[in-house]
């Protein structure tokens, strides 16, 4: 099973959470979008702490198992097809998860997410977790 990271999960991850923790000790292979990578680095950059989670990151994806991606062409289709959607149901999300989802489409992952509005995306297979 392939598992795709929202920035929410990778927050999980580190802190620990067991869920999270053993889906993605559970999956073949572990994706993380450029797009996570971005929030998170908006993160650290606003914290406290920019070095050692920016080293903790480093190291994460460092591991064999993870794989991060690109936007494509493909990813960049998937987020008009979707974005068009989601605005004639009524129903957007933010933009930077349209792209999240997007990918996830694009590689047939399993999106790792405690946020809900993703199920208002068509066709997205997903793994929910409680946030903490």
């Amino acid at each position: 099973m392939k598992i795709l990271l929202d920035t929410n999960a990778y927050s999980a991850f580190q802190r620990r959470h067991e869920f999270v923790v053993d889906q993605v000790r559970g999956s073949e292979e572990v994706l993380l979008p450029m797009i996570v990578v971005g929030e998170l680095l908006f993160g650290f950059w606003n914290g406290s702490r920019y070095e050692e989670n920016t080293q903790a990151l480093r190291y994460f994806v460092k591991d064999p198992n993870v794989r991060l991606l690109p936007i494509t062409w493909n990813t960049a289709d998937l987020f008009g097809r979707i974005s068009t959607a989601l605005r004639k149901k009524g129903r957007p999300i933010p933009t930077n998860d349209i792209w999240i989802a997007a990918h996830a489409l694009e590689a047939r992952a399993n999106l790792l997410s405690s946020d809900p509005h993703f199920g208002d995306v068509d066709g997205l297979s997903r793994v929910a977790f409680p946030a903490a």
